[in-house]
């Protein structure tokens, strides 16, 4: 099989030595790829949302499946361009991707379809949104409605810094994201992140991880797309799991294919385990980063040939595979800055002793490598490092030996990562 695998970040590097590994892969082509990736497969430098240079690439290189990474391709319509080729894509349609790119459209079918999640109302004029402040209390969550790489949610305490944050959005802070805000009932309890493979008529679960959106210790600071994550997560029994595929899942999917867009690739639902029960936080119509990562750090199986069963509507004799009984626990290092003004072109050091750990995975995300072979920050989350374990105290510890091995003085990181588990055990 012919692959192309579409994006730079950290998920796409762990996304293309699964992809590598994958018995059934014969060549992988990775558009734009990054330096750690450069190292395991050939690249080719075409941004990930040049829909119709990739989609002359995958015709050119005769290519069988294209795996999609980030959402903005999505967005803008990859898999519908691809289809017209008749080249399969692991990824929804632009359609079908609205579950990701709007809120109020995903928002908008739990209401109709009975889906568990917070009370919501949706706003195009900052005026309406401040006013609708007046009849909630705080603390106020306000989102940008369309996509805001991670970072398009705002949890203000009082109102005058969610009247702030509105503002912001509609004054375009995220761009064309912040022309619509959803502002919704600030819910409370633990997150979990869900992810389900489907074939537009058929999902199985894939597996769950725990994401640390915060930038600092403690979760302080702001929103970001994520420092730091672990796979598994205790929550996820036999009986949640059925649960959630029941109530969420499946029925998303229903509704999907009645309103002419039927669902096919990764599901991702990030649920907030409420004293009342999971509720719906968003869905996101690709593998989370940092969580796939973790994911993939735990996958045995040929990969390429699950993708390639959700992109033909085969979902039913898709190959076996499982997550290793191990634990995989990440920790994102990411530039001054980030979120809001990272700084690029620091030099990184130490990237050999990080690969030497035992027991740990060093990824590449917003890196670029000189000519003099000098390592580079070229991001906001520039670096990944994994701890694989059979505890997630053994995990953790391997990932910050990666961590420590690296000499980065512009990078921070939290310590913090895994710590409600961490917590718990003690």
């Amino acid at each position: 099989m012919r692959v192309l695998l579409v994006g730079s970040g950290g998920r796409e590097h762990a996304l293309a030595l699964a992809l590598s590994n994958s018995p059934s892969v014969t060549f992988l082509l990775v558009a734009p790829g990054n330096p750690g990736i450069a190292e395991i497969t050939r690249m080719t430098p075409i941004g990930a949302e040049d829909v119709p240079a990739l989609v002359n690439l995958a015709v050119n290189e005769r290519i069988d499946l294209v795996v999609v990474g980030p959402e903005a391709a999505l967005a803008a319509g990859i898999a519908d361009a691809l289809a017209q080729k008749n080249i399969a894509c692991f990824g929804p349609s632009k359609a079908a991707a609205q579950l990701e790119s709007s809120k109020a459209f995903t928002k908008t079918l739990c209401e109709a379809k009975g889906i568990p999640t917070a009370a919501f109302a949706t706003f195009e004029s900052a005026e309406t949104a401040m006013a609708y402040l007046d009849t909630i209390e705080a603390p106020y969550v306000i989102k940008a409605d369309g996509l805001a790489a991670g970072k398009g949610v705002v949890i203000a305490p009082d109102g005058l810094s969610a009247k702030e944050a509105i503002h912001e959005m509609f004054d375009g802070r995220f761009g064309s994201a912040g022309t619509r805000v959803v502002i919704e009932e600030f819910m409370t309890g633990e997150e979990v992140s869900f992810f389900a493979l489907c074939d537009g008529k058929n999902a199985i679960y894939l597996g769950s991880a725990q994401d640390h959106k915060r930038a600092f210790d403690g979760e302080r600071g702001p929103n970001t797309g994520g420092m730091g994550a672990y796979s598994p997560t205790r929550h996820a029994t036999p009986a949640f799991v059925q649960d959630i595929m029941a109530r969420f899942i499946e029925p998303t999917l229903v509704a999907m294919t009645k309103l002419g867009m039927p669902f096919c690739g990764v599901l991702y639902a990030g649920l907030m385990l409420t004293p009342t029960g999971p509720k719906l936080v968003e869905y996101n119509a690709r593998f989370g980063d940092p969580e796939c990562q973790v994911l993939m750090a735990r996958f045995e199986g040929d990969l390429a040939r699950l993708l390639m069963a959700c992109a033909q509507g085969k979902l039913e004799s898709a190959p076996s595979f499982r997550l290793a009984d191990q634990t995989a626990a990440l920790v994102v290092m990411a530039a001054q800055g980030y979120p809001d003004d990272p700084i690029k072109g620091s030099e990184i050091r130490g990237e050999m002793g990080a690969k030497a750990v035992a027991n740990g995975v060093l990824l590449h995300a917003g890196t670029r490598r000189d000519e003099d072979g000098k390592l580079r920050a070229a991001g906001g989350r520039v670096l990944n490092a994994i701890g694989l374990g059979p505890t997630l105290q053994q995990a953790v510890d391997s990932a910050y030996q990666v961590v420590d091995a690296i000499d980065w003085p512009m990078g921070f990181h939290r310590r913090d990562i895994g710590w409600r588990e961490l917590n718990r055990d003690r």
